[in-house]
């Protein structure tokens, strides 16, 4: 199993995963989300330049976002300052769409855009647009090609799982297994190691894990409308305040803080889901999460990409790292 962590990417990422390398950690994932996070590349370049060991990637790149010519170049960019570390993720977009009102991408769409990105990357002559494209960087402009870096598809379900297997390297699951997967597959996980004697809804804990709770309730609106949200403790609060705000203007309000904070509307909900933090997220004793990362290897997942938050990133790192490293 491997140990990597994962982002909500800030100004503040590149000196975390300083953190994360000197941890001990395999890679470390930045999440592409511009209407909350900075640019996912930057950041990443950036943290290139502070570590030597640590891979890097984004987790995950939403198409839509970017034209395929412009992720080839940073792909090849990041490959130039950090040779032999850069991993990629590709889905069809959560936040990074719905935080633009957007639903998710049609699959079809993400598998064409992979292809293409990867004939670029190859050096070859791909068509977008209606038009030839190539990389025609020379040296000391990128990386030489052909460039081939791990491309992991960001998939829960079967269609994604299709498309992984069609043109993908692995799989980058969230939140549970994805029992369709064959082979890599990286589990994004959220949570916090809890210090003994100390319970599950302290504000510490809220303060490191209350956004994985918060982007339940977030999923499952997009998903599943206010009914999916009002069955768990606190659902109704949450779906009462936030259909409080203009409708066509909802999907901001759904997504402030997304992986961060608890926003206003989170807030009005977590005096009563608190109380199931432990069951929704990577959150227990040193032993208990230990034993659930056993499990999920058992379940087929190959990497733990495990998400700090909170006011203290770094102790989340560390205490994580002390919970499974070994």
């Amino acid at each position: 199993m491997d140990i990597s962590c994962a982002f909500a990417t800030s100004l503040q990422t590149p000196e975390h995963i300083a953190i994360a390398d000197s941890l001990g950690y395999r890679r470390a994932w930045a999440y592409d989300s511009p209407a909350l996070y900075p640019d996912v590349w930057a950041m990443l370049y950036a943290a290139a330049e502070r570590t030597e060991r640590i891979a890097l990637g984004p987790g995950v790149l939403v198409p839509s976002l970017r034209h395929p010519m412009t992720n080839a170049a940073a792909i090849a960019g990041l490959c130039a300052i950090a040779p032999g570390r850069v991993v990629v993720a590709v889905g069809s977009g959560f936040t990074g769409r719905h935080a633009l009102g957007q639903r998710p991408m049609k699959w079809r769409d993400v598998r064409r855009y992979v292809e293409v990105l990867r004939a670029l990357l190859a050096g070859e002559v791909a068509e977008w647009e209606g038009a030839p494209i190539k990389m025609l960087h020379g040296p000391g402009f990128a990386a030489a090609r052909p460039i081939d870096v791990p491309i992991l598809i960001g998939a829960n379900g079967p269609l994604g799982t299709e498309v992984a297997k069609a043109v993908g390297d692995g799989i980058f699951a969230a939140a549970v297994p994805n029992e369709r997967a064959e082979g890599w597959q990286a589990l994004l996980m959220y949570g916090t190691v809890l210090e003994d004697g100390e319970d599950g809804s302290s504000p510490r804990v809220v303060d490191a894990a209350g956004h994985a709770l918060a982007v339940r309730f977030h999923a499952m609106y997009e998903r599943q409308g206010a009914d999916g949200v009002r069955r768990y403790p606190g659902g109704e609060a949450w779906v009462r305040s936030v259909e409080a705000a203009p409708a066509d203007q909802r999907h901001l309000a759904v997504h402030e803080g997304h992986m961060v904070t608890l926003n206003e509307h989170d807030r009005e909900a977590v005096a009563d889901a608190a109380t199931i933090i432990r069951k929704l997220t990577l959150t227990g004793s040193r032993a208990e999460i230990r034993d659930r990362v056993a499990a999920y290897a058992e379940q087929g997942v190959t990497e733990i990409a495990y998400q700090p938050a909170g006011s203290d990133i770094p102790r989340e790192l560390e205490a994580f790292m002390s919970a499974v490293g070994s």
